[in-house]
């Protein structure tokens, strides 16, 4: 290696420690202490406005000067501290919500370690006022870097005011990590807007300067709870989530999910509330990726607010520095809860009725009926638990099946001539479909016609209905598959004669190391040499003819898709991808019946609203929206 080519290294120089062990003072131990409390000024807004909650408020209003390095102030009603305790309040270590390791395993509270006010005195300039509940008048104390002044009467209302003035003044170092103005008022703002999520219950009031940047007034009804999601995440966000309401034993999930249509590019709105407590925990979150991942376009960021309620003795709160993570003592049966609640939920995301429909609420009541047993959560284990997991299970594939006509009767795939075996008479001698009730309508109408070759045109009692046929085609056979291997193996069919499929080397070695996948969906293989595949046994839907095509597509999608398929398990990304292969693509002319007939497969099949990629499997224009179109009523 030449002199130039060569890597300039710069020495590292340690300096040996010589002075001796000792105790640091206090002031030190507090500035040390802020470093982990204290990173910015929205951190300093974060301890205080928690105080106020822990302290009972119902109203909270914070303000701002020059994003909050010059001024955080926060005000509440809350039940104050009395004049003894004032000074106390500053002490290391002193808090009111905790006494004994059992309280701390227990804590409800959002805040126990008693760090927060003399972690944010050691390093500003901290002034607290406040009057106890039944006082006649208030106390304040001030401190300025660490050194406390004697505690003095003051005029203040039932509650408290802490006042934060020129944070960092006297640690230099730490101020210069201190952002712009607008970047340090935009953290502040998003936490408001956070605890305005975890507490309906109560008023918050955020002003910088003369401007009044979030104005949210307690609610109790769920009028009002709409009113704060479109106040803090935008006007159509109440419209584009389902309601989430599931128990098992000590464990409740609440909250809004969004649809999977409200995705976003970025994960910038996912709320997880644990028992009030707002944190960022990947467990959690990783629950809520694989409940939407069958629904979900691929590099797409699900958005949702959702409370996870349980008993405190079964969730470490004290895991972090800031609290934003916990640790659960049965993460497993937590993640495997939330996951499933989520998944029954977002399994419902199919055509609803505009009138008579089922109310959301009514949807998602029981989905999570048996997840106590499923997950590990109640009162009974080991055989209690099995039997209530294949309740689950057997229950999901009761409701499927009964919507779907039996392996005889399938859906045709793309077929390049047109046949007397067509998709209408393959459905009426398998089930009959069942005519819609009096005075009711189908969801998806009754078709009008293809536009095309792609789309179904379809006529509802509220407007035109357009549906990607090979969309919502593809995913009514995904879940067929999916309800089918989760009972047992696919129905499929034996072949008079093998079929041999051509293959190179290395598609052959890849097919074999996901067989498993292939025999769960009714394939028997055989290779008969490096690059000659046998096919014994085909799913009972494909035809003979077709089935080389299939098999060799299959194989190089796989390949493709390996590394950027937004379904993760092999198995589902076996059957997704077999059921994209074998659906009806463009250009297949099909009949009115047999359109119909797609119409009410599609009512019956859960997540249809997402085809298998998480594409938009279909859309409605209403009459009012096209009577504007056209100007009508003008």
């Amino acid at each position: 290696m030449t002199d130039r080519a060569r890597p300039l290294r710069v020495p590292v120089q340690y300096t040996p420690r010589t002075m001796p062990i000792r105790v640091l003072p206090d002031e030190l131990v507090d500035q040390i202490a802020a470093g982990e409390v204290v990173e910015r000024p929205a951190s300093v807004a974060k301890e205080l406005i928690e105080n106020a909650l822990d302290a009972g408020a119902t109203r909270i209003e914070i303000d701002i000067e020059r994003g909050g390095v010059s001024l955080v102030r926060v005000r509440d009603n809350g039940c104050g501290i009395a004049v003894p305790e004032l000074a106390l309040a500053l002490a290391r270590h002193a808090t009111s919500k905790i006494a004994s390791l059992a309280d701390l395993e227990a804590a409800t509270t959002l805040g126990f370690r008693g760090e927060a006010l003399p972690s944010i005195g050691s390093v500003s300039r901290l002034r607290v006022v406040s009057r106890a509940v039944g006082a006649e008048q208030g106390a304040e104390v001030s401190i300025e870097g660490g050194g406390a002044t004697a505690v003095r009467p003051a005029a203040h209302p039932q509650g408290t005011t802490v006042e934060v003035r020129d944070l960092f003044f006297n640690v230099p170092a730490r101020r210069k990590f201190v952002r712009s103005d607008a970047t340090e008022l935009g953290h502040v703002t998003r936490l408001v807007e956070r605890l305005a999520l975890s507490r309906f219950d109560v008023t918050f009031r955020l002003a910088s300067g003369a401007r009044v940047l979030l104005d949210a007034p307690a609610v109790s009804d769920p009028s009002g709870e709409s009113r704060r999601l479109a106040q803090v995440l935008g006007a159509d966000f109440p419209a584009a989530v389902l309601p989430v309401r599931g128990a098992a034993g000590p464990v409740m999930l609440s909250g809004w999910a969004g649809l999977p249509t409200a995705s976003r590019a970025q994960p910038d709105q996912q709320f997880w509330f644990v028992n009030g407590r707002s944190v960022r925990d990947r467990l959690l979150m990783n629950a809520a990726r694989l409940a939407y991942r069958d629904v979900l376009y691929h590099g797409r960021h699900p958005v949702y607010v959702l409370y996870l309620t349980l008993d405190p003795k079964l969730v470490d709160v004290n895991a972090h520095p800031a609290k934003l993570e916990v640790r659960f003592r049965d993460s497993r049966a937590v993640h495997d809860f939330v996951f499933r609640a989520l998944e029954r939920a977002l399994a419902e995301t199919r055509p609803q009725s505009l009138s008579g429909a089922t109310t959301p609420e009514g949807l998602y009541e029981g989905a999570t009926e048996g997840f106590a047993a499923a997950t590990g959560f109640g009162a009974g284990a080991g055989a209690g638990a099995g039997a209530g997991a294949s309740a689950l299970v057997s229950d999901g594939g009761a409701e499927r099946s009964a919507a779907w006509p039996s392996s005889s009767g399938r859906l045709p795939l793309y077929e390049s001539a047109r046949d007397p075996w067509t998709i209408e008479e393959a459905l009426e001698a398998a089930a009959p479909a069942t005519p819609a009730a009096d005075g009711a309508e189908y969801p998806l109408g009754s078709a009008l016609g293809q536009l095309h070759g792609v789309y179904i045109l379809s006529q509802s009692p509220s407007g035109l209905v357009l549906v990607d046929m090979h969309a919502a085609h593809e995913r009514v056979l995904y879940e067929r598959l999916k309800s089918e291997r989760a009972v047992a193996r696919g129905a499929s069919q034996q072949l008079l004669e093998p079929l041999v499929v051509a293959l190179k080397a290395h598609e052959l070695a890849a097919l074999l190391e996901e067989r498993t996948s292939w025999e769960h969906a009714g394939f028997d293989l055989e290779a008969l040499s490096d690059t000659q595949l046998a096919v014994r046994r085909a799913p009972a839907f494909l035809k003979a003819a077709e089935i080389p095509a299939i098999v060799a597509s299959l194989v190089r999608d796989l390949a493709e898709d390996a590394g950027t398929h937004h379904l993760e398990k092999t198995a589902d990304r076996f059957l997704a991808t077999l059921a994209c292969r074998t659906a009806i693509h463009a250009h297949r002319r099909l009949t009115i019946p047999e359109m119909n007939a797609l119409l009410r497969q599609m009512e019956a099949t859960e997540r249809v609203n997402q085809c298998n990629h998480g594409r938009p499997t279909w859309t409605r224009l209403t009459l009012q929206q096209l009577d504007r179109l056209f100007l009508r009523g003008r």
